[in-house]
């Protein structure tokens, strides 16, 4: 074969940061604060109704759509929240996980060639998915705030971005990886946009319920002249603590999300039952579980952010999700990805660059980010580590 096996649009795609991440935290021993998943579970409840789910049959295909019990709760829930009204049957689309979702939505409403613009740094998973729908990428940093260490949306530069070929926008809020939350104030001028250069919104917003913010999440489709545009996209991964589920859902205006199950079904088909059924009741009843997981979040937030300000780092600002990134210079490192390879074996901590997950890594070198979704016990380990590094 003289040709290389792998399609050139995967080529850049071959390995994540995740996996090298964690696989030298295991090799080392290191704390591994790098990728983002919690190390206790869910609700106890949600988990023996998927058991019960299990032992009683549900063991088959599931509707290609997703169950129906699911698809009612994700469009009472997106009501009672957000005063969105939902076609269970026709708007509400179950996915494996957020990030087919984000694929298959690419893949069904670009076309080759199609250009479409990701706020930067961005999950790595979207550049992937704008490559595989055969579209071209068009990155716009986020502005980061000297002053209060703050990410925010550069509108103008999403503005001067778009070109005749640009087709969607992806956005994310809570914003993985820097921890931003979106301002309504931010949103509606980039909902302006959209409406002026007739954009849709692939809107990730699996880290939703986890704001530390008094202003909340805002999901840009209860803007004006958006719900009609918007792709709107979450998951019970991040707010149940259960990333291994993978079950995930899409809800939008029909021809929408008709246009995404097109692309779906031809993907995975279909994901476990039982684990849509035990989803499906925890958005009903375990609302309380996670008002709790939220404030304890918060909590881990302020102990990891308050430690590696001790150690030296310049911590910016965390308003939701999992993640806190910091500022390596104060500690006498320029690349993160070269800090974040050899840290492990400086101080037994794994962490991920945010150049990676840019087009412009220069912008970018000097900031790492740190997972706070670890047991008390592991933060207080892994930051008495880094106490190395202090200069």
């Amino acid at each position: 074969m003289h040709k290389p096996p792998l399609s050139s649009r995967l080529r850049p795609f071959t390995s994540t940061i995740f996996a090298e991440m964690t696989a030298l935290a295991q090799r080392t021993g290191a704390v591994n604060l790098g990728q983002g998943f919690p190390d206790t579970d869910g609700p106890q409840r949600m988990i023996e109704v998927a058991s019960e789910a299990l032992r009683n049959g549900m063991n088959q295909y599931a509707p290609g759509p997703g169950v129906p019990e699911l698809r009612r709760a994700v469009a009472d829930h997106q009501r009672d929240r957000y005063g969105i009204d939902l076609d269970p049957d026709t708007q509400v689309l179950v996915t494996v996980g957020a990030t087919e979702a984000v694929a298959a939505s690419l893949m069904a409403l670009v076309e080759p060639d199609d250009e479409v613009v990701l706020l930067e740094p961005y999950y790595d998973s979207y550049a992937a998915a704008v490559a595989m729908a055969g579209a071209k990428r068009r990155g716009v940093p986020l502005a980061e705030d000297p002053e209060t260490g703050r990410f925010g949306l550069d509108v103008a530069a999403v503005r001067a971005a778009i070109g005749p070929r640009t087709r969607a926008l992806v956005l994310n809020s809570p914003h993985n990886p820097c921890g931003a939350v979106f301002t309504r104030e931010e949103l509606s001028a980039l909902a302006e946009v959209c409406r002026e250069h007739d954009l849709m919104v692939i809107s990730d917003e699996v880290y939703e319920h986890l704001v530390f913010t008094p202003g909340g999440h805002v999901p840009i489709a209860t803007l004006p002249g958006m719900f009609e545009r918007t792709v709107t996209i979450s998951s019970a991964g991040k707010t149940f603590s259960v990333t291994g589920w993978k079950v995930g859902w899409a809800t939008g205006p029909a021809e929408l999300v008709a246009a995404v199950r097109a692309a779906k079904q031809f993907i995975t088909f279909v994901g476990p039952g039982a684990l849509q059924f035990a989803t499906a009741h925890a958005l009903r009843e375990e609302r309380p579980w996670v008002e709790r997981l939220c404030g304890d979040l918060a909590d881990k937030q302020r102990r990891l952010a308050d430690g590696l300000a001790e150690v030296g780092f310049g911590v910016r600002r965390s308003e939701g999700t999992y993640f806190v990134c910091a500022d390596i210079r104060p500690l006498g490192f320029a690349d993160g990805l070269e800090f974040c390879r050899q840290l492990p074996e400086l101080a037994g901590v794994a962490a991920v660059p945010v150049q990676v997950f840019t087009d412009e890594p220069e912008r970018w070198r000097h900031l790492v980010r740190f997972a706070f979704c670890k047991r008390d016990e592991v933060l207080s380990e892994a930051v008495d580590r880094l106490a190395a590094l202090r200069k």
